[in-house]
C-alpha cells in the first residue's frame, strides 16, 4: 500500500483550507462564511473513520446563512497533526477549545456527529466558557454511552477494534471499511463507491487509521480506570447550554430509544430539542444532507444571534 499525502484530502469547494495552531499541535480546518469575527462561529466535528469532508454539504449552507463555519480535522485525522499520544477525549476536547480561540472567537456552537458529538459534549463540560450550544448527531451522551446498548453488529466490530494492529490493516487494505459504513448507515444506496474510496484514502494517510482507533480504544479501556472516572466527573458541574439531539431510526450503532439522555446528562442542557430522522442511519450529514441542513439552520436561529444583525452595542 502506498501512503497517501494528506494534501490530497484538501479538495476544492466553496470553502478555504487553513491550518491553525492549538494545544501544541497544528490542525486543519475547512472554513466558509464571512471573514468577520463578529459572525457567529460554528465548528463541525466528524465521526471516527471520517474527516472534515463528511460536512461538505452543510459547510456552504451554514455559510450562506451568514455563519462562520469551520469543519475541523480532529487530532490524528486528515491534515491535522498525528502525534503518538493524546487520543483520549479530554485532550481532543482541549484541542477543540483551543482551535475556537485560534480562529479568533470567544465562543462557538459545536456540532458533532458520532464520536464527534461526544467530543462536543466534553468540550462543553471541560471548557464551558467557549461553548455557546451543542448539536449532537447519532450519539449517546458520554455519561450514558456505557449504559446505552450497542446493536449486535456494532458490538462485534467494537470488540474487533480493540485488537492490536489487525484492525488498522483491515481498514486500509481490506473490505472492513465499506462493511462498517454500510452496517452503521441506513442503506438506501449509501455509501457509494466514491465515498468509500475517499474515506479509505483518508485512512491511508500515515498513522491516521491507528490514531482514530486509539480514540475508540480509549473510550472502552478508560471506563474502569481513574482517568475514565475523572472524565465522567467533569460532567458533574457544567454550565448548561442549549442542545440539539438528532438520531436516525435506522442507525446501525444504537437505537434511537437507547440514546435518549438520562436525568444526569440532561443537567447540562439549558434547553433540549430532540429530532428523529426516519429511514436514515448513523451518518446523517451525508445520508440526509438537506434535512440536516434544515434542522441545523432552524435550531441555530433559536440559539444564536441573527448573523445578519449588527453586533450588540457594548456597555460603557
Amino acid at each position: 500500500m502506498t501512503p497517501v499525502d494528506s494534501a490530497e484530502l484538501a479538495v476544492d469547494g466553496p470553502w478555504q483550507h487553513r491550518f491553525v495552531p492549538a494545544n501544541g499541535a497544528r490542525f486543519h480546518v475547512a472554513v466558509a462564511g464571512p471573514d468577520d469575527r463578529d459572525a457567529p462561529l460554528v465548528v463541525l466535528l466528524h465521526d471516527v473513520m471520517q474527516d472534515w469532508w463528511s460536512w461538505r454539504h452543510q459547510l456552504p449552507r451554514l455559510a450562506d446563512a451568514g455563519y462562520r463555519v469551520a469543519a475541523m480535522d480532529l487530532r490524528g485525522t486528515g491534515g491535522s497533526d498525528k502525534p503518538p499520544h493524546g487520543y483520549d477525549v479530554p485532550t481532543l476536547a482541549t484541542d477543540v477549545a483551543r482551535v475556537v480561540r485560534s480562529l479568533g472567537a470567544d465562543e462557538a456552537v459545536l456540532i458533532g456527529s458520532g464520536t464527534g458529538a461526544g467530543v462536543a459534549w466534553t468540550t462543553a463540560a471541560m471548557h464551558g466558557d467557549v461553548v455557546l450550544a451543542i448539536g449532537a448527531l447519532s450519539a449517546a451522551h458520554p455519561l450514558d454511552a456505557h449504559s446505552a446498548p450497542l446493536r449486535p453488529a456494532a458490538a462485534r466490530h467494537l470488540a474487533y477494534a480493540l485488537l492490536p494492529s489487525l484492525p488498522e490493516r483491515s481498514l486500509t487494505q481490506r473490505g472492513l471499511l465499506p462493511r462498517l459504513l454500510a452496517t452503521f448507515g441506513g442503506g438506501h444506496g449509501w455509501p457509494d463507491a466514491a465515498t468509500v474510496h475517499r474515506y479509505r484514502r483518508a485512512l491511508q494517510v500515515p498513522f491516521a487509521a491507528h490514531s482514530q482507533l486509539e480514540q475508540v480504544r480509549w473510550l472502552v479501556r478508560s471506563a474502569p480506570r481513574l482517568d475514565g472516572r475523572r472524565y465522567h466527573a467533569a460532567f458533574d458541574d457544567v454550565r448548561p447550554v442549549p442542545v440539539l439531539h438528532v438520531h436516525g431510526d435506522a442507525d446501525g450503532v444504537r437505537t434511537a430509544t437507547s440514546v435518549r439522555p438520562s436525568q444526569r446528562a440532561m443537567a447540562g442542557a439549558a434547553s433540549y430539542r430532540w429530532e428523529l430522522v426516519r429511514g436514515r442511519g448513523h451518518y446523517l450529514p451525508e445520508e440526509a444532507p438537506d434535512l440536516v441542513g434544515d434542522l441545523l439552520l432552524d435550531w441555530l436561529a433559536e440559539v444564536v444571534r441573527d448573523p445578519a444583525a449588527p453586533p450588540p452595542r457594548k456597555q460603557r
